[in-house]
């Protein structure tokens, strides 16, 4: 993000120049002003070529003979070596540009992740800014080489979109920061899935906030990101400074979806490490589809089970007051069941599309 009100030069001399005019001044030459300053000629030589630094020692043996106050080398020899910096700076900026077009930037900006800007450096710049990063090269590390992986387990480097991938997940763990947890209980976790299951049941307007609420009681973030182009995720977990994130992104904005891919990621919680990030949708070279199979497992035993499935089977066809009944019973949400029905050619898939609840947690 640009700062009001600062200006930052577009150049600095070298004090060595500075320098040079001073001796020229006072009609002393480098070898003679190397002696009074107790500094080798070479030093001296170099600091006029501006191909050394002043330090603190060294101005305050060149105010002793040139009367010019240290705090005035000093503050010149660090006014330079910011513009030095900035002009390495811009070079890092530039070479960026060209990265930046990469990710969705049109869609980025209308979701207020990121600021509309004038300039493609300044977008890049901003973009670099987002991901936390010096540079794009920082950026390849992180996301597509060993970095990554050493983290997570996973690189991104095999997916078809590994720029829109990693700027969901970015926002996500930008969202997760901004939020305050406990300590992790897997213990409290697990004490609290039934109340969760409760909410999906009854499906109330605040849904999501009760479920940050309930999760965030046992140590858990639950973050909303919506999909972004190129990047069809429903949900992903992983573990940051300890605390375990589940990012959801609504996709589909169908609640039976929505409860099922979170259920998923909370078993990845309770059933796999913490040094592996699970991203769901996306196919990767090190995505463990044993771990995959598993999660599903938990997503179906707190959603609407097998054994649960092949009861409702047996009865198949009811009506809609039995349907609802069952559902009550085994209380759950009836989209839940419709879903997985309809998914296994169970019925047709225009029955029950009343059961569903559509989800938009953009507003």
């Amino acid at each position: 993000m640009t700062k009001q009100n600062q200006y930052f030069p577009q150049s600095r001399p070298h004090p060595g120049i500075t320098l040079e005019e001073k001796l020229e001044e006072m009609g002393m030459g480098p070898k003679e002003f190397a002696l009074r300053t107790g500094k080798p000629e070479k030093t001296i030589t170099a600091i006029l070529k501006g191909d050394s630094s002043i330090t603190a020692d060294t101005a305050v043996q060149f105010e002793n003979v040139t009367k010019i106050p240290a705090h005035f080398w000093l503050n010149s020899q660090r006014s330079y070596d910011e513009y030095l910096a900035r002009v390495k700076r811009q070079d890092v900026i530039e070479k960026a540009v060209v990265w930046a077009k990469n990710f969705p930037l049109a869609q980025m900006v209308k979701l207020c992740w990121l600021n509309a800007v004038a300039s493609k450096e300044e977008m890049a710049a901003q973009l670099l800014a987002f991901f936390g990063v010096a540079s794009h090269k920082s950026w390849e590390d992180y996301y597509c080489n060993q970095q990554l992986k050493v983290a997570f387990r996973i690189s991104l480097a095999h997916t078809k979109e590994p720029y829109a991938i990693s700027a969901w997940l970015r926002k996500g763990e930008i969202s997760a920061q901004e939020v305050q947890s406990p300590p992790y209980s897997e213990k409290a976790f697990k004490e609290i899935l039934p109340r969760i299951k409760a909410v999906m049941a009854d499906q109330p307007e605040d849904f999501f906030s009760q479920l940050q609420q309930l999760c965030l009681s046992a140590g858990v973030k639950v973050v909303f990101t919506p999909c972004i182009i190129k990047a069809p995720i429903n949900g992903a977990t992983r573990w940051l400074n300890d605390s375990p994130l589940i990012q959801l992104s609504g996709r589909h904005k169908r609640n039976d979806i929505f409860w099922f891919s979170f259920f998923h990621e909370a078993g990845h919680i309770l059933l796999h490490g913490k040094k592996e990030i699970f991203l769901e949708q996306i196919e990767y070279a090190d995505k463990d589809l044993e771990k995959e199979r598993e999660a599903d497992e938990f997503a179906i035993k707190w959603t609407f089970t097998h054994e649960e499935e092949a009861e409702l089977k047996k009865i198949l066809p009811v009506s809609e007051r039995e349907f609802l009944e069952y559902a009550s019973t085994i209380k759950t949400h009836p989209a839940l069941i419709v879903g997985r029905l309809q998914h296994n050619h169970d019925i047709p898939y225009t029955w029950g599309q009343e059961f569903f609840k559509v989800i938009d947690l953009t507003n």
